[in-house]
């Protein structure tokens, strides 16, 4: 086989009569390219690959496609005749990485429902302003977030308790539940691809996450261009990759209720018929051991993650020889790390790319060479998306100039659930304002350089500085707040706070006081108290860089 450019590739792996097909469409006034071949819907996508081969593995459980599938159905009959859950209701779940969240998922989609993918860290407060905001009919929750619930007074939302610790709980016990349908077919509903399937809740600089709303085509799109992108890398690299032995496998320790778990690793098993490992939390040496163990061929994870396995792999001589890809996102990996990768494994090749929520995890990939090449690169435009980059105006910036990095695509959300402001604020004529800095350089490889944002993402979790700033102010004793990033070695940015109070502020007091309010990962992990008014610039705003500035020259001293 010899070897051809990506555009020869692309042009020969989409011709008309082929799996990943493209053509040019308009959707809600939005010229896009659309894999014309692609299922309906999601419910069709699980259907097809309901076959005996191994999905799910949790410790000593082990599904099936067909037994998942079976699963689903199931709970899909309960949501509609005990829980009236009807085409575009939606259904909370938030739990750990459990088989019940794969089959809640499964369930709710499949029958026309909106899946909420809650942020497991939330406290009590954030689960609450979520069920609120999205108007959830049913929620499914494990004893952590069953605890949590137990804190709100007025709790307006069915619940469905999944492995409660206790029999006097909330809700109703899934276990019970499914016991009544012994035997289910998944209930037939028509579902098109423009109905939306899924809202996953992501922090922006300011308030309350916003609830990112997919369609059933946004989804499965994303899908197939991972399968396109890796096709065409295939037929790139001028070799045929040999068939596998044994049944492809990946390792899931990253959160469901992130795109990247729930798109890249989780739902890309289904055409892949690929084995899914799932572990309770995330522990590096455990995970060497189950990627020996399970023949883990491909394991998915922010920069972070990827690190503690170089080092557990190096520490433990645990044999990974099996993996053939370590893939990345959310948060770009030191080049240091892209080597390591490459000089600590027999066989995988690191790739990474960049994505967001709003786009349902795809937008640019880089693997192999390329990589190697540019460890800083985030990769090329994935087939169905396109990219530019812009000055404060709107103008289009040739490459090598950085301005803000904008997106548009078939995978991009149908806009932020219940928000017209925000949609107008992030979307023009069809572009999403990522409001991240970047640049192309003469081979059409993105570099992200900065953020537009105020956000800090923390080993590829978003935390909104306002969120925060918020809750601080909130304290009686706290009169100014500012909140920034903190460059951090393995998280790649941790939070760092500086806040103004005349009073006698005890530290851990204001601690023990964002702990009722805010997730753990939100809690600063740098906290300065002044005794002085923050500094500002002209217009009256916090001359936030100068504090972050200061806190880390104060750390490296």
């Amino acid at each position: 086989m010899t070897q051809m450019t990506r555009a020869e590739a692309i042009a020969q792996l989409t011709q008309p009569d082929l799996p990943h097909a493209l053509a040019a469409a308009t959707i809600n006034d939005i010229p896009v390219r659309v894999f014309v071949n692609a299922p309906q819907n999601l419910g069709q996508i699980y259907r097809e690959a309901a076959t005996d081969a191994t999905f799910f593995v949790y410790e000593d459980e082990r599904y099936t496609f067909a037994e998942m599938h079976t699963l689903a159905a199931r709970l899909a009959t309960q949501l509609q005749t005990r829980y009236g859950v009807q085409k575009g209701d939606r259904v909370a779940i938030s739990m750990r990485n459990y088989p019940e969240w794969v089959a809640a998922f499964m369930a709710t989609t499949a029958i026309g429902g909106i899946a909420v993918a809650m942020n497991a860290w939330w406290e009590a407060d954030e689960i609450e302003q979520g069920l609120a905001d999205c108007e959830a009919k049913v929620m499914l929750a494990d004893e952590e977030r069953l605890q949590r619930l137990a804190q709100i007074e007025q709790l307006k939302t069915e619940i469905i308790a999944v492995r409660p610790a206790t029999v006097d709980h909330l809700g109703v016990a899934f276990d019970e539940l499914l016991a009544q349908v012994p035997e289910a077919q998944m209930p037939e509903v028509e579902v098109l691809p423009e109905d939306p399937a899924t809202i996953f809740y992501t922090s922006g600089s300011t308030g309350f996450p916003k609830g990112a709303l997919a369609s059933h085509r946004n989804i499965i799109s994303a899908l197939f261009s991972w399968e396109l992108d890796g096709a065409s890398m295939a037929l790139m690299s001028g070799v045929t990759p040999p068939e596998p032995t044994v049944q492809p496998a990946t390792l899931l320790a990253v959160p469901l209720f992130h795109a990247t778990g729930s798109h890249a690793v989780f739902m890309m098993c289904f055409r892949l018929q690929r084995k899914m490992v799932s572990m309770y939390k995330w522990d590096p040496v455990n995970a060497a051991a189950l990627i020996e163990a399970e023949q883990i061929s491909s394991f998915v994870a922010p920069a972070a993650m990827t690190g503690d396995l170089v080092d557990a792999a190096r520490r433990t001589g645990k044999s990974l020889a099996t993996l053939a890809t370590v893939g990345g996102g959310g948060a770009p990996r030191a080049p240091e790390q892209v080597r390591d990768i490459k000089q600590t494994f027999d066989s995988a090749m690191p790739n990474t790319g960049w994505g967001m929520t709003e786009t349902n995890a795809i937008g640019t990939g880089i693997t192999g060479q390329d990589y190697l090449d540019r460890p800083a690169s985030s990769g090329r435009a994935s087939a169905v998306c396109d990219l530019k980059v812009v000055d404060e105006q709107g103008n289009e910036l040739p490459q090598g100039e950085r301005g803000e990095l904008l997106i548009r695509g078939v995978s991009v959300i149908q806009g932020y659930w219940r928000r017209p402001e925000a949609n107008r604020e992030t979307f023009t004529d069809g572009w999403l304002h990522t409001g991240d800095v970047a640049y192309f350089d003469e081979a059409g490889f993105v570099f992200i350089v900065d953020r537009i944002k105020d956000l800090i993402i923390r080993g590829g979790e978003n935390i909104g500085c306002g969120e925060v700033e918020a809750a601080l102010v909130e304290h009686p004793l706290v009169l100014e707040a500012s909140v920034y990033a903190i460059p951090d070695e393995r998280l790649g940015e941790e939070v760092g706070a500086t806040v103004y109070s005349r009073d006698s502020l005890e530290e851990a007091d204001l601690r023990a006081f964002l702990a009722e309010r805010l997730a753990k990962f939100k809690i600063p992990r740098y906290l300065r108290i002044s005794d002085e008014s923050l500094p500002r610039i002209a217009s009256g705003k916090i001359l936030k860089r100068a504090l972050r500035d200061e806190a880390i020259s104060a750390l490296e001293g």
